[in-house]
């Protein structure tokens, strides 16, 4: 699947420099995404947008490659159509933050430095997550031979 078809296709930056640093930020911020799955505290979904919007103008193939990517490509679609986030899948990203970050609170009980640091870097990550604006789901459409709701 590609971005909505009448959306044109990004247009690299014309400085070389500029899609050089563009890539590196964009691969920085897909790794920290990346890390983001297993690591308590840090926000998957906006590193993962941040990667998309420098790929976009640094590389359109690699662009096209998150937008075409089997578990990332349906929210990049999303955001790039609606610039938003279902409830769920922020739902998700908290629940599984909190998941995580009180199993690494609890397995570090009597350091309770670490333990503040990880609630901290979690609150954060909330905050980001929170921040980004909810898109209503989308009526489904009519099965064949049922009129329209």
């Amino acid at each position: 699947m590609n971005a909505a078809p009448d959306t044109p296709p990004p247009t690299p930056h014309a400085s070389r420099t500029v899609r050089w640093l563009l890539w590196l930020a964009g691969s920085v911020s897909l790794a920290l995404g990346l890390i983001g799955v297993l690591l308590p505290g840090l926000p998957t979904t906006p590193f993962v947008l941040l990667a998309a919007a420098c790929y976009a103008k640094a590389s359109p193939r690699l662009h096209r490659w998150l937008l075409n990517h089997r578990w990332m490509g349906p929210m990049l679609r999303d955001w790039e159509r609606d610039r938003s986030l279902t409830r769920r899948s922020k739902t998700v990203a908290l629940v599984s933050m909190v998941v995580m970050v009180s199993v690494s609170v609890w397995s570090f009980r009597g350091r309770l430095a670490l333990q503040l640091v990880l609630l901290a870097t979690a609150a954060v990550g909330a905050w980001v997550v929170l921040r980004i604006p909810t898109r209503r789901p989308r009526a489904m459409a009519p099965s064949v031979g049922q009129p329209p709701r």
